[in-house]
């Protein structure tokens, strides 16, 4: 297939862009290069004859249709989003604008695009979003597919309104959507903000390893390439109108995850403390959720997919991967803001 990938330049969506190369596909890799986004996140496939780039923003319903229009895809995967929980609490603006306003603007660029090419049957249109839509859950239970959404936070908030205008377009108009909601994403590439290589940072840097609150959170961690994996599938076999939960089933307190990556550390860079000495419980986030998971049983069940990646096995190879690409990190801290405590309402 020809597939346009929004936000192929950040995290998940290089995660995508690579393997879609990988696998003989077609790619136009659409970001609008803003904070989070990096282009050596697909250096790897730049040079491909199946690979093209455009920088253009998703809410620029003039660069969507000459986009649609110039390079006739099969098919878009869309991730382009603003995702950083914390952030959102700070500005919540840009998260309305780029995931609400940007999806709308795609969707009738999608719409406009598949109707003048005569509605055809193959066209997919992929919306990528986060178990977040749904809210918190307690001790017990799992998110399915028809768990009610209830977002506690403005990122939540937006990706549940994008998802809804993807379905309404689907219902109203007949677009081909699928839906996917996926659980947390970590693995190489991910932007220095997140949970996972803020430990890694903090501990090599010498620096207070921060956890929020007690560090009991819960969440089901999904290892990027698998995730990568399930949304290519759910784009070629996806039941058109259908939402797909995809987990890890790889679930985890927050303080174990992060003792989990002092102990990689302990063993594959020694310092003269042990890592976990530099833990560090601060104030906790406004609004945060207190555990996810998924029942991934639909995407297993129609799919035929499940998760190839342990946690442990997940964070080894992480970990890894951050201590051999110095020089990757080091561009991204140059960055304004990054690394700063943000979220605290």
């Amino acid at each position: 297939m020809k597939i346009l990938v929004t936000g192929g330049a950040g995290f998940i969506g290089s995660a995508v862009v690579r393997l879609a190369i990988e696998r003989g596909h077609e790619v136009i890799n659409l970001d609008a290069l803003t904070y989070a986004a990096c282009l050596e996140n697909v250096a790897s496939v730049a040079m491909s004859p199946n690979y093209s780039f455009v920088q253009a923003d998703i809410r620029d319903a003039m660069a969507m249709e000459a986009l649609f229009n110039g390079h006739q895809p099969d098919a878009v995967m869309h991730l382009a989003a603003e995702s950083h929980v914390d952030r959102s609490i700070d500005g919540p603006g840009a998260f309305i604008e780029t995931n609400v306003n940007g999806t709308f603007t795609l969707l009738q660029a999608a719409r406009s695009y598949w109707e003048a090419k005569g509605r055809p049957a193959a066209f997919r249109f992929l919306h990528v979003s986060t178990d977040e839509v749904y809210g918190t859950l307690g001790a017990t239970g799992l998110f399915t597919e028809d768990t009610a959404y209830a977002p506690n936070s403005p990122y939540s908030a937006s990706k549940a309104a994008s998802d809804h205008l993807v379905r309404a377009w689907g219902e109203t108009f007949e677009l081909p959507v699928v839906i996917t909601n996926c659980s947390n994403n970590y693995g190489p590439y991910q932007f220095p903000e997140k949970l996972i290589p803020v430990v890694i940072l903090n501990a090599l840097a010498g620096r207070p390893i921060p956890v929020y609150g007690k560090g009991e959170n819960i969440r089901d961690w999904l290892y990027v390439e698998d995730h990568a994996d399930a949304l290519l599938l759910a784009l070629e076999k996806g039941e058109l109108g259908r939402s797909y939960n995809i987990g890890g089933e790889n679930e985890a307190t927050n303080i174990d995850l992060v003792r989990k990556i002092c102990a990689i550390l302990d063993e594959l860079r020694p310092s003269d403390a042990p890592y976990a000495d530099q833990i560090t419980f601060v104030t906790d986030r406004p609004g945060h959720d207190l555990r996810y998971a998924i029942d991934p049983t639909r995407v297993r069940d129609e799919l035929g997919w499940r998760p190839s990646v342990t946690v442990d096995e997940g964070l080894r190879k992480t970990v890894e991967w951050y201590l051999a690409n110095g020089y990757w990190l080091d561009a991204l801290l140059a960055r304004h803001g990054v690394g700063e405590r943000l979220g605290q309402g």
